[in-house]
């Protein structure tokens, strides 16, 4: 009746999901695609994914917390105060005490939701497709998002939109054309589907499999982020795609921003980003154990982050708080075994 949960900082994206959809097919949460990510790392560094641009952050959406503070005492909103309120949610995770669980709102979903995945080759006018996307992605209506994900040689869009696939490909007919999407490409599902869906790459996934919390990963992984606040010329996407046949290549995510994202100033949260166009997400995976192995995984994610330099938000280069990425911020001791605060500040 409220639209409210109390969820416990250990619990991950996936439980929540499950719970919500146990008890109401109206309501949802605005949270990410990964469903083994856990909820309190997620709200403390912002959370997004594909309910942003209708609904903002997953941090946008947290009313109440219980944290321990240095003294070891329990303290929720009323007895923490409005500054360290402010801070636990998108300031990053470990820095203003232990936040034990959150008091959540939830959103109401649409008894249908549509979704579409459109593959684009590189042959097939690809790299045009992601210029003119820069454009149309952050300003489509808010109940519609249109995110890429890039490996290999191919460009996969994928849509979610709040209403029907009829609703849908009318608003990507009219605002872009160019990618073709048709009504075969389209499937309309419950939100809970959806989640499912762009979690496990496609339809006939169980509830139940949102309760597993992935504890023996498979693949070792790296991640790295930026925000692009201007659009990138043509020649940087063909750039991009000869990085995509390196040896070690893994695979780049777009997230677009715009709608519910630019209602809140930059300053009103932890969170600085929210009028960038979209996320950039480079994403490394490799299964063999080594130094080697590793090396060649780590130095292609590395190369082509450096490449993007000129064309990704700049003075200061941004990246997105929740990706723990150890090449940002290293502080090396001098020769005097001391740490040196003149090259931390710049983080």
């Amino acid at each position: 009746r409220n639209r409210t949960a109390w969820v416990g900082s250990g619990a991950t994206l996936g439980e929540l999901y499950y719970a919500i959809a146990s008890r109401s097919a109206r309501l949802g949460f605005p949270g990410g695609v990964g469903p083994t990510v856990g909820v309190g790392g997620h709200l403390s560094g912002g959370g997004f994914g594909l309910l942003l641009r209708k609904h903002g952050l997953a941090a946008d959406h947290v009313v109440d917390a219980v944290v321990v503070d240095a003294a070891g005492r329990l303290r929720d909103r009323a007895a923490m105060g409005e500054d360290l309120f402010w801070a636990i949610r998108r300031g990053g995770g470990g820095s203003f005490g232990v936040v034990l669980s959150w008091k959540l709102r939830l959103v109401r979903v649409p008894p249908v939701v549509a979704v579409s995945t459109v593959h684009r080759p590189r042959n097939q006018s690809a790299s045009a497709l992601l210029a003119r996307w820069q454009h149309v992605a952050p300003a489509l209506p808010r109940d519609a998002i249109l995110r890429v994900v890039l490996q290999n040689q191919d460009a996969q869009f994928e849509s979610l939109y709040l209403g029907t696939c009829a609703g849908l490909v009318a608003t990507m007919a009219r605002r872009f054309p160019e990618l073709g999407m048709e009504a075969r490409d389209c499937i309309e599902m419950t939100w809970i589907q959806s989640v499912l869906y762009f979690a496990f790459y496609g339809t006939g996934q169980p509830t139940e499999r949102l309760l597993d919390r992935g504890t023996k990963p498979e693949r070792y992984f790296k991640g790295k982020s930026d925000y692009v606040t201007e659009p990138m010329p043509s020649h940087v996407w063909e750039s991009a795609w000869s990085w995509l046949l390196k040896d070690g290549a893994g695979l780049l995510i777009l997230d677009p921003y715009g709608g519910r994202m630019r209602g809140v100033a930059p300053s009103a949260t932890p969170f600085p980003h929210r009028r960038a166009l979209y996320n950039l997400q480079y994403y490394g995976f490799w299964f063999q154990n080594g130094t080697r192995a590793t090396e060649k995984h780590v130095g292609w994610i590395r190369g082509l982050h450096r490449e993007m330099e000129p064309y990704v938000s700049k003075n200061p280069r941004g990246a997105y708080v929740n990706y723990r990425d150890l090449d940002l911020g290293v502080n090396h001791d001098d020769h005097r075994g001391l740490a040196s605060y003149e090259k931390a500040r710049v983080w």
